[in-house]
């Protein structure tokens, strides 16, 4: 057996490789670099699941980022735990050929539970008085303290919102060196979400691109250098490339106005979305939306409403679903998918003051869709900082408090993902795989061959 350092720099494609990049660069060069053919949706949790089971979603069921619980009647994003995972993972069926066979899991999604010896992945304290206190949870236990004792705790601030950074990558480079020092795990799966930010926030395009490239790939060199320094394989994968946003498409909108969507009245007198008394309403992540509806003889009419929408380009039925591997039990009666330079908002309210009082919050538990407008403070407060520092005095002093700095112009997003590469720009839009080895390559590879080829890499090629 010989270890490997899997690292998901995410968003990365092939058309990023050059003089701002050399890290990665050199290990393209020695090795080898391929795109990859995606899965859909394009969005973290399915992609990470696809390469780690080698299957699609139809078989391990992470059809999004989250879905509508049925039997709850509630949609749940950002879930945690592995058990909500079908499927064999590569660490597992690496074990089950070698029992010797150690797995570090740092920060990739789906870490809680999973049968790996090392793990870390961010979990906040929520006290009863309403308070969050940043957190990571890791197996065994003690692994948190450890890290969290030399490192300081997880930036949680950076690792989503307006203060999104290459903070939260650098601690998760850190603390991956450190489990790898320690522990040599055989094979250590390592999560890079930097360059995702700015390019959601601003673009695929523009001077933002080359700094956010240089402190990803200094972050990248660091952990290539010490799996080098030990005899291990690298691999690079990404999960997949960040497209030009140029319009919201308010979904949920569409099927309130056709009666579909309903609605509660909140004592403070904002709405919420009602799930279970509504026939239809959509759950909104990225490109994709997930439409469910309560009564079967709504789905045609439904589609209907959906396709008749500027933004959307597909309507996927059943029998459509299946073509995309993502016939699931969790999945919408009909998935939406949008056009182009279009993305999704979860937005059901039609004016802005009755939207939720989470809405104008980094709230990725309670939004039932996914929302990239969290990334910026709201441009149209005048004071930000002020805000800000008075919220963080409440918190401090104990009382409860809310950080309502994030806007509702979903036009301020200007970079996307979530369909499937356009037909020849797969140097720009499709995920990655980059090896040091040569002994694996081949000439067309898909997300759902990573599994295959880190089994190759670790048994078959020492």
């Amino acid at each position: 057996m010989r270890p490997i350092v899997v690292l998901n720099v995410v968003g990365l494609t092939a058309a990023h490789l050059g003089p701002h990049t050399p890290h990665l660069s050199r290990l393209a060069v020695d090795g080898f670099l391929r795109p990859m053919r995606g899965v859909l949706p394009a969005v973290t949790c399915t992609a990470q699941t696809t390469m780690l089971t080698g299957a699609p979603p139809r078989t391990h069921g992470i059809v999004a980022n989250g879905w509508y619980f049925r039997d709850l009647a509630e949609v749940w994003l950002w879930r945690q735990s592995n058990r909500l995972v079908g499927g064999e993972p590569v660490y597992t069926a690496a074990r089950r050929r070698d029992p010797r066979a150690t797995t570090a899991k740092m920060f990739w999604w789906y870490n809680m539970y999973a049968d790996v010896d090392w793990s870390m992945t961010p979990r906040p304290s929520y006290p009863a008085d309403g308070r969050k206190i940043f957190d990571s949870y890791s197996m065994p236990e003690s692994l948190r303290d450890e890290l969290q004792r030399e490192l300081g705790v997880f930036p949680l601030q950076h690792f989503w919102g307006p203060g999104a950074g290459i903070a939260s990558s650098r601690w998760i480079a850190d603390a991956s060196l450190k489990v790898m020092e320690e522990y040599a795990p055989l094979l250590t799966l390592v999560y890079l979400p930097h360059l995702d930010y700015d390019l959601q926030r601003f673009g695929p395009n523009g001077p933002h691109v080359a700094p956010a490239l240089e402190v990803i790939d200094a972050e990248a060199g660091k952990l290539i250098a010490a799996a080098r320094m030990r005899g291990a394989e690298v691999v690079v994968v990404s999960e997949y490339g960040i497209t030009a946003a140029e319009r919201p498409v308010h979904v949920n909108r569409s099927l309130r106005a056709q009666g579909y969507l309903k609605t509660r009245r909140e004592p403070l007198g904002w709405e919420t979305l009602d799930c279970g008394a509504s026939r239809a309403f959509a759950v909104a992540d990225h490109q994709i939306a997930h439409i469910y509806i309560s009564r079967a003889d709504d789905i045609a009419p439904v589609a209907r409403t959906l396709a008749a929408v500027d933004g959307i380009d597909m309507v996927l039925d059943r029998a459509a679903q299946r073509e995309f591997g993502l016939d699931h039990a969790r999945s919408g009666e009909l998935i939406a998918v949008a056009a182009p330079g279009a993305w999704f908002t979860y937005y059901f309210w039609n004016d802005d003051r009755m939207a939720p009082d989470y809405a104008r919050t980094i709230d990725i538990h309670r939004k039932p869709g996914y929302d990239p407008v969290e990334l910026f403070v709201d441009p149209q407060l005048r004071f930000p900082r002020l805000r800000m520092a008075h919220r963080l005095l409440q918190k401090r002093l104990g009382f409860r408090y809310l950080m309502d700095v994030i806007g509702l112009d979903a036009t301020i997003v200007r970079g996307t993902h979530g369909r499937l590469p356009t037909p020849g720009r797969e140097a720009s839009e499709a995920p990655i795989f980059i090896s040091s080895s040569k002994a694996i390559e081949q000439d067309h590879l898909a997300l759902t061959d990573v599994k295959s080829l880190l089994l190759r890499l670790l048994f078959d090629c020492g």
